[in-house]
């Protein structure tokens, strides 16, 4: 299993700086089980609406898979000593680190932040990598498939379950709706948009807008060689897994 399979079943793939040669020749094993992972991953529309767009469990399941393969969280201390004396201490955490016996693997999940998150993971990964602490660094983030395909996806959720109101989300508990957001609903109802539409407009603008973290926000920041020189390998979650 390779970076051809994820490619293959619709994920966005952008390898920097040799990752991909990398990977094949000093990591081959560590790809795959990676590659496998991923392709297994699955999120239900339910529990991204019903748990208001954040992280919560369905990328503590990725994590917790990641870890089960012994990406763990780690923290990199680095201490600088000039003639003998030790200047003040600076760390760097990484979600999910694969120590292997040709170098280590840093993984950082971006599912939904503010996409500066970005500029810090990948200037995280530029130091690692020239301090030789990780050979690679990676991102898996929704892919532009998936964050196109959100407006539809949750529109034709909401009419499969019959969501005809806000009486309706009320019973259902579907997250904390603040007074401005069911405005905005009711306002879009007036001028004749039905209310599942309605309701998914407001909710991918607001938990997943343009200034998230997403597959073109991380592309372009790649593009411009933000991470630069550090070999990067990025991944973007399909539409395909939404379930």
């Amino acid at each position: 299993m390779s970076l051809a399979a994820l490619k293959d079943a619709g994920y966005d793939v952008l390898t920097r700086n040799h990752a991909e040669a990398i990977l094949a020749h000093d990591f081959p094993r560590e790809l795959e089980l990676l590659a496998q992972v991923l392709l297994e991953f699955r999120i239900s529309l339910s529990e991204i609406i019903t748990g208001g767009g954040g992280e919560s469990g369905l990328t503590q399941r990725l994590r917790h898979e990641l870890s089960d393969l012994n990406w763990r969280k780690h923290n990199f201390e680095v201490q600088t000593v000039v003639d003998g004396h030790a200047r003040t201490g600076v760390s760097h955490e990484v979600d999910h680190v694969k120590f292997a016996e040709a170098g280590a693997l840093a993984l950082e999940i971006e599912w939904n932040n503010k996409d500066p998150f970005f500029d810090r993971d990948l200037e995280n990964f530029q130091r690692l990598h020239a301090l030789s602490a990780i050979s690679m660094g990676i991102v898996v983030t929704r892919g532009s498939s998936m964050q196109s395909a959100f407006l539809e996806r949750i529109t034709e959720w909401m009419k499969a379950r019959d969501l005809a109101s806000e009486d309706d989300l009320d019973r259902l508990g579907i997250g904390a709706r603040t007074a401005a957001q069911r405005k905005t609903v009711a306002d879009q109802i007036a001028r004749g948009v039905p209310f599942s539409e309605a309701f998914a407009r407001k909710f991918v603008a607001d938990k997943f807008g343009q200034a998230t973290t997403h597959w073109s926000k991380l592309e372009d920041r790649v593009l411009r060689g933000v991470g630069n020189p550090c070999p990067l390998l990025l991944v973007g979650l399909p539409a395909s897994i939404l379930d």
